[in-house]
């Protein structure tokens, strides 16, 4: 049986599973943020509570991230009335969430379309051709110790307020950006200045989680770049998305996101089924899955080299008579 058609067997959406997933989840959220602030002196209850509700964010991300697949639920409409109340707590505003994410599915893999990425590869020529600030920049983006805290910060609390094609959609994301401001509002009329501290590192470090979750997914050794028209969807879909097995407490604090490779195959598969999907296929059509300590290593490379056709560290050449520092 080809795969199209073993995926499609798990594709069916349970109204039941949805909402539990759904309201699950904003309960564990809603529940550690009260226990962190109303336990600030004790850290042994703080800690755990602010680990525990940015882990639940990055798990209602992937809720939202669902809903604007139009996969969380049967109704499309149900679908979007979850994504927009979940947008205040993801910050991501729904439309424009969907609307972005929906061109990285359509540019999956290609390199003449990076811009709808997550994050930006250079290819080994590019790097080749580029100058010293141009390196140095990349350099630095490029660095984990950067790209993940200050890719949380940037992307969920900056650049969410106005995102990529936002003019297309100005009103939904005013309103989104106004439902923001009125939680923040509630939260330090119950529970001041300390309440949002919390809230704010807490999420931070949710932020944190997603970034590299969402860096992991697209960027590893044997990931997949091509140019048309030899861009093939499918590999794109299967070899140029990773499937990461870090163990079942990952799998649970990101809602299975970790199984990329089936999403992208097939984006209707709801996340409450991508991991008995992904186990239920592997051995049958040989998906790689990466562990610990290979997903480790992938932030060590950097460039797309088109020759080799695969993802590769800095070279060690010399910019501008300065050696070139070990991959980051």
């Amino acid at each position: 049986m080809e795969i199209r058609e073993r995926l499609q067997m798990y594709t069916g959406k349970d109204d039941r599973l949805g909402a539990l997933s759904l309201f699950g989840t904003f309960a564990v959220y809603f529940l550690t943020l009260y226990l962190a602030i109303t336990h600030v002196a004790t850290w042994y209850i703080l800690i755990p509570m602010m680990v525990l509700n940015g882990f639940s964010a990055v798990r209602l991300y992937v809720i939202q991230h669902d809903a604007g697949h139009a996969s969380l639920f049967k109704s499309r409409k149900h679908n979007d009335w979850a994504g927009e109340a979940l947008s205040v707590v993801t910050f991501a505003p729904y439309a424009a969430m969907r609307h972005n994410h929906n061109l990285h599915h359509s540019h999956l893999g290609n390199l003449e379309h990076r811009e709808t990425g997550e994050i930006h590869t250079m290819t080994v020529r590019e790097w080749a051709e580029a100058g010293f600030w141009q390196r140095l920049q990349y350099r630095l983006y490029r660095n984990p110790f950067i790209l993940i805290p200050a890719g949380s910060l940037f992307t969920y609390f900056l650049r969410y307020r106005w995102p990529k094609h936002a003019g297309e959609m100005m009103g939904s994301v005013i309103r989104h950006n106004l439902m923001i401001l009125l939680y923040m509002g509630a939260l330090f009329a119950l529970f001041g200045g300390t309440g949002l501290l919390i809230w704010f590192v807490s999420s931070f470090m949710g932020g944190m989680v997603g970034v590299f979750m969402v860096y992991l997914q697209h960027n590893f050794e044997d990931t997949y770049w091509d140019r048309k028209p030899d861009l093939d969807p499918r590999l794109a879909a299967l070899q140029g998305s990773s499937a990461l097995d870090l163990g079942w407490w990952m799998d649970l604090g990101s809602a299975n996101i970790a199984y990329h490779d089936i999403h992208h195959f097939n984006a209707r598969i709801p996340h409450y089924r991508l991991r008995k999907c992904h186990q239920a296929i592997r051995r049958e059509y040989d998906l790689p899955v990466i562990k610990w300590p290979e997903a480790l290593r992938s932030f060590s490379l950097k460039l797309w080299d088109e020759d080799q056709e695969r993802l590769v560290p800095f070279p060690r050449d010399r910019i501008a008579g300065i050696p070139a520092t070990p991959a980051q």
